[in-house]
């Protein structure tokens, strides 16, 4: 359930430009646990300051972590089985 302190996908819709150089908000997220497919943009995501996360709206299973580490973004992507 999304609070008022969690945002949606479009939040991070320019640090995905500028990682992937495409508009990914409107791209499906298959989640690896549950198999939920929604776009980005209706994902939950969580800056609590250390990074980015983005949860499954389902089943709450990290999908996507972003972090940056001495000005580069670094990314995972293991909570999904497909991004597309």
């Amino acid at each position: 359930m999304v609070d008022e302190q969690t945002l949606d996908g479009n939040a991070i819709g320019g640090l995905m430009m500028a990682v992937f150089g495409t508009d990914m908000t409107t791209a499906v997220a298959t989640c690896g646990s549950c198999g939920a497919a929604r776009q980005v943009a209706e994902l939950p995501v969580y800056m609590p300051g250390l990074g980015i996360v983005v949860r499954c709206r389902s089943c709450q299973s990290v999908l996507m972590v972003f972090t940056g580490v001495r000005q580069v973004t670094c990314v995972d992507l293991m909570g999904l089985t497909s991004l597309g």
